[in-house]
Order: structure tokens, then sequence, then C-alpha cells
């Protein structure tokens, strides 16, 4: 059948893509671009519709590129289809991905791909490329060349801390920077490695889990290199460094960490220790905003024509970056400019198509460290790893790759560590022992039990108490927090209706904080263990509790809501984290308290107030996707997985939310749960992509 969009309609030798989108097998998205080429090329193979097709619907699926070979292997596996894609043909007698797939071989496919106006093998501008059984989009085709380009050029420029006149100077800076190494000569200082790996190169990536020192690390190391460049200058010339996340609440993270480590640094014995302090920069930034993104356009401010003004770029949890920001970013770097990236290769990778620090980390577990780095890192640091991380083939890429290896958050005693540790090794009796222990930091609730969402919103399931109140001062309370802990203490802190408008600023940097005690995550959008779901749920709760006021699915008093789409008109980006509050109107006293929404806000404005018309893009947020928890960290963090396994449901989505956790961690599984949990633990993230 024929299914006219946007003016292009399939011919008939590939109709049979209107059922699939019909079966959910393809997006429309996905049809439509395989009906343009077929415009722009009507003597094409069906062969080459077909994978045009895929390669855009892998797209959809956070795939660079579609991998042919792979493809014909395990089609099933490959692409993501439900069941029904491997039926022989469909009740309509239209042909499933299965049955054409076939006897197919891949000589035959790529052989079919040879259509010059829109297959191309390299630089050019047909839509798709094909490099050896990768096929492309070209888009991203270029960004991943770019990417791959700029690392290549930064690693084969070393920076003047790899010259061997620079070791005296190195050796001593690492020396007062990591005073703890010394009394620790039997165990390697993986953070003091990473200092010295990062400074002799103009790229590097410093990863690890929760608790491994991150940015610890990455202040030392910012440090490091501004005393060596004030050193050398005769402390003329500074470094210009700037910190980046790609969240609003992943940079407000940062940035509240940051600034106590600064403070903590140990500087004394390095280039005029009160001046160096100052010069390593506190405040952290979104990555858009750092490139400049502008409304109602795709185009930034800073590009390879107008290069951001610095010398050192740090970008934290850079797990969360996508391939398309990471090529916009290394391209409005200045050729000369250091990058190091932070983040935590085992979490999710980024929403959007690729897995940058995945990919570019897929060789640290093992290290990988020639002998000659080996050598330097021991003359500098003492250091001596295990013989299992040397490999003379080491790749210039892996010695700029360290892995923290030591957590400082989560000890042998710890069930939260324990049990992230057990997932990323998909040790399935593991997670069951752990679930079942009675560990202090660990709880497992069944969904089937009356109220447990009751139970888990109040807070106190653990100890089985009331909820707490006074949580704003009350550091003892529990740290199985729920949403009506937050919501009491929100209440019983507000201030008077006729307080200074500094004082409801106050109050709502307290309840901003007081969000991050407790999260409800979700798997999966949709259904009752959805985040669709379980807003409704909670939502009902709360009021059935008296703690919310206003209309139902409108604006009232304390709904928490997350952005989900940059605005650069109002100051936001997504994953900016608020709450609605009543507050003064400074501008206009005379109208009293009006209901406005309160987010983290800069050095010269600690709270950015929003009036809630203006909002367009937010969602509830008493509960959220696991993927937009990244770069978020709450004393209590819950888990609901669905009734049924899903695609969506890996061992990196299990993980993610674990280590979400400071204090204490429940997983709320149906009766199916065992089932549904071990199958994600063992189903892994396999984003395809040639980085």
């Amino acid at each position: 059948m024929n299914v006219p969009f946007l003016g292009h309609r399939l011919p008939a030798g590939v109709a049979w893509l209107d059922d699939w989108v019909k079966q959910g097998w393809l997006r429309p998205l996905d049809r439509q671009f395989a009906a343009f080429l077929a415009s722009q090329a009507p003597q094409a193979d069906p062969l080459l519709l077909l994978a045009a097709a895929w390669a855009s619907h892998q797209l959809g699926r956070g795939h660079v590129c579609l991998d042919l070979g792979q493809t014909l292997a395990d089609p099933m596996r490959a692409l993501s289809l439900p069941a029904a894609a491997q039926l022989t043909d469909t009740e309509a007698g239209t042909p499933t991905p299965l049955s054409l797939l076939q006897g197919l071989t891949l000589a035959r496919w790529r052989s079919a791909l040879t259509e010059a106006t829109l297959v191309g093998t390299g630089p050019g501008h047909t839509p798709l490329v094909l490099e050896d059984q990768r096929l492309y989009l070209r888009r991203f085709w270029r960004y991943e060349q770019v990417v791959r380009a700029d690392i290549d050029a930064r690693l084969a420029q070393p920076a003047d801390a790899a010259q061997p006149d620079a070791e005296p100077a190195l050796r001593q800076a690492l020396q007062v920077l990591f005073p703890e190494a010394r009394q620790r000569a039997d165990a390697v200082d993986w953070q003091q490695v990473a200092c010295a790996l990062a400074a002799r190169s103009h790229f590097a990536i410093v990863t690890g889990g929760p608790g491994t020192g991150k940015t610890t690390t990455v202040v030392r190391l910012l440090a490091l290199l501004q005393h060596l460049a004030l050193e050398a200058s005769g402390g003329r010339q500074r470094l210009r460094i700037r910190l980046a996340a790609p969240t609003g609440k992943a940079a407000a993270r940062l940035n509240a960490s940051i600034a106590g480590a600064v403070q903590r640094l140990p500087l004394d014995g390095l280039h005029e220790p009160g001046r160096l302090r100052q010069a390593i920069p506190v405040e952290v930034t979104t990555v858009h905003r750092l490139l400049g993104s502008r409304p109602d356009t795709r185009r930034l401010r800073h590009d390879a024509t107008n290069p951001l003004p610095l010398d050192v770029l740090v970008v934290d949890e850079a797990s969360m970056l996508d391939l398309e920001m990471m090529a916009r970013l290394v391209s409005a770097l200045p050729p000369a400019a250091r990058l190091v990236l932070l983040g935590d290769k085992d979490q999710l990778a980024s929403v959007e198509a690729g897995s940058v620090l995945g990919d570019l980390c897929r060789r640290a577990d093992e290290g990988h460290y020639t002998p000659a780095t080996r050598d330097w890192v021991h003359r500098l640091t003492g250091a001596t790893w295990d013989a299992r991380l040397t490999d003379p083939q080491g790749r210039p890429l892996d010695q700029a790759v360290t892995q923290l290896r030591v957590s400082h958050r989560f000890g042998a005693d710890s069930g939260i560590g324990r049990l992230a540790a057990a997932v990323n090794a998909g040790d399935v009796p593991g997670v069951r022992r752990l679930l079942s222990a009675g560990l202090p930091d660990l709880q497992l609730i069944d969904s089937a039990q009356p109220n447990h969402l009751q139970a888990l919103v109040e807070g106190g399931v653990r100890s089985g108490g009331a909820a707490q109140s006074g949580l704003f001062d009350a550091p003892d309370a529990s740290v199985w927090a729920g949403h009506a802990q937050t919501l009491r203490a929100v209440r019983a802190s507000r201030p008077a209706p006729d307080a200074p408008a500094a004082a409801y600023d106050e109050w709502a940097l307290h309840a901003l904080q007081a969000l991050g005690r407790f999260q409800l995550l979700a798997a999966v959008r949709e259904g009752p263990q959805g985040v669709e779901g379980l807003n409704r749920a909670v939502e009902q709760l709360l009021r059935g509790a008296g703690l919310l006021e206003g209309p139902r699915g409108g604006w009232y008093a304390g709904r928490p809501v997350m952005v989900t789409q940059n605005d650069p008109a109002l100051g936001l980006m997504n994953g900016d984290v608020g709450i609605a509050l009543p507050a003064p109107v400074p501008e206009r006293p005379e109208v009293g308290l009006v209901l406005r929404v309160a987010f983290e806000g800069g050095p010269d404005r600690p709270v950015h107030w929003v009036l809630p018309s203006r909002l367009r893009q937010v969602q509830t947020a008493f509960a959220i996707t696991v993927h937009k928890s990244q770069g978020s960290e709450f004393d209590h963090a819950a888990l609901v997985l669905p009734a049924q396994a899903s695609p969506v449901l890996t061992r990196e989505l299990v993980y993610t939310a674990i280590t979400r956790a400071r204090k204490a961690f429940t997983l709320v599984s149906s009766p199916a749960g065992p089932q549904v949990l071990e199958a994600a633990i063992r189903r892994r993230v396999e984003r395809v992509g040639g980085l």
C-alpha cells in the first residue's frame, strides 16, 4: 500500500515500510527518509532503501550507524525488534524484517549500496556513507570524523610537562598536591596518576565509579596545571580555565562540591599559594551555555570560526555527552587548548545518538599502558601497578585515560557499593544475595504489598518510623527520606507573608536542597510503573495527606519540575530542576505572594524565579526516568521496576539508578521482579559506532 507522507510516496518495491510504521517497527521519520531517497534515485535497490530506513531507525535508538554484519547475524537484537517481527509475514501479507533478511549475505547487501548519488565512502555530499560494514547518515559520519580527528590531533601534541627537563618541577608539584601518597608506598594513588598523565597531554579522560574522587582529582589537576603555567611565565600568565557539565543539575552539583575542594587544597610549597588558589575556577556552567546556544536555532555562538577563549576545558559527567554535542564542543576549542573529560564509563550513555565516553574508555579496565608510560609515571610518583595493566602495543588514547579504582564513599561494608559492583559485573547470584541480606542501606519492596508506594512517599520505610519533621535543621533525620518529609519541612520553614524577598530566596534554596533527599526513579515513561503513572499516584497520595493544594494536573505549591528542553530565553537548560512556591515579586510588592517556580541561580542571583506560565517544556518530577537522573545524587533513591522486561532495562540503567543513592537505595519490584531484574543485568547497552 502507498501512503503519501510529506509529499513522498514509497516505490512498490518497499511499500511494506508503511505497514512497518503501523506495526511500530519503524518511526514515520525513518519511512520518510527512505521515501525521500527513492524520490532522488528511483532506480535505487530496495535493499538500499531498507538499509537507509534502518540507519535512521538506529539513530532513534542511540546508535550512530547501522552495522550490516551485526544486523545479519542477529537482527532481533541489533534492531531491538519485538517478537512479532520474527514471523514470516504479517496477517496482511507484509514481509517482516526477519523474513527479508533470510538468505541475504553481507556481500549482496554491500553491493546494493553502490548507488553513487546516495551512498559515498568518504567526504562528499551523498546522504549516506558506507565505511566498511557500517552505514551512516552523512551528518553523523561527519561528527564522528570531527571527534576522531580532534582527539588524534590533541594526543599528537605533547604538553610542556611531557618534556624531560620538566620532570623535576612536575614531580615536586605532585608530591605537594598528594601528600597522602607518600604514606602509601605499597598502593597506587590513581588520582595522582591521573594528574600526571593529564598534565602531559592536551586530551585526557578521568573515569571512575561513585566516590572514586573524580572531583578531587580534577581540582588538584587544575592546581597543578595553573602552578606549572605560573612558574613557567614567572607569575605573569595564568591559564584560562572553564568548567562545564551537560545538564544544569550536573553543573550545580559540581559547582557545590568544587568550591569546598579548592579551599582544602594543600598548596604550601607551590607558586604563591594564595594567588594559585584564586586562579582555580569554581563556577560551572552547562555545555550549551558555554557554547552560546541561541533561541530558535541549532547554531551556536562558538564554533571553529569563533573558538572559545580558553586554555583548559573540563567537562564533568561526560557519559551524558552525545556524539553531536561532542563534535560541536571540540570544534569550538582552540587547537592548543586542553580538554579533560570526567565521568563514569559504566553509566548510561547519552539519550541522543552515540556513547562517546564509553567508546573512548572501552579499554580502560585493562589499562594498556606502554612500558614507557609505566616507567614515566613511576619516576614521577613512585607508583608501580599490576603488570596486567601494561601493554607494549598500547595505543596513544590508552595513555591518556585513567580509571580511578578505589571508592572512598562506599566502603567494604556498603550495600550500595557492593550492589553496584555486582550489577556492573553481571553477577546475578551476587545481586540476589545482597538484596536479601538485610543490609542497612538496601531494601527490597514488593509492589504487590498494600500501600508500598505510600510508605515510600512518607519515608522511613526501613525503620518503620513515621515521617520526620524539621528536615532542614535535623541532619540526623532518617536517611529513608520521602516526598512527604520534604513538603512538610518546606511548609514548616515558610517565611512570614511580609518577610523580605531575601528570606524567600533562602527558603527556596532550602527547598531545592531538600529535593535532593529522595527521588523516585523509573525505567520507563508509560504505565503504572512509569514516570507518568508514578507522578499521578504520588500527587494523589500527597493531596490525600493534605500536603498539596491547587488544581490537579496544574500548578500548585510544592510541585517539583524538571526542564525537558533548553530554553535560552529563560536561562534554563534541559535537566534543570525547580519547585513551585508562593513568593513575593520584588518589582510589584503590591500583588503580595504569587506562585512562582524557583531554580538554582548563579553567583549574582542565588535563586532564579520564573512564572509558571512561561514554562512550556517541563514535567512533574516526583518521579523521573533514570536517564534524567544522571548528574544528580540523592540521599535516598528508589528504582521502580516495570512488571515486564523491556529492551530499555539494561545493566547500565540499573547501575546508574543504584549509584544515584548516597545513603540508601530501595528497589521496588513486581511479583515478576526477580526475572525482570535479572534479565536487565544480563542485557548490556551496545551502541554501534566507529569512534
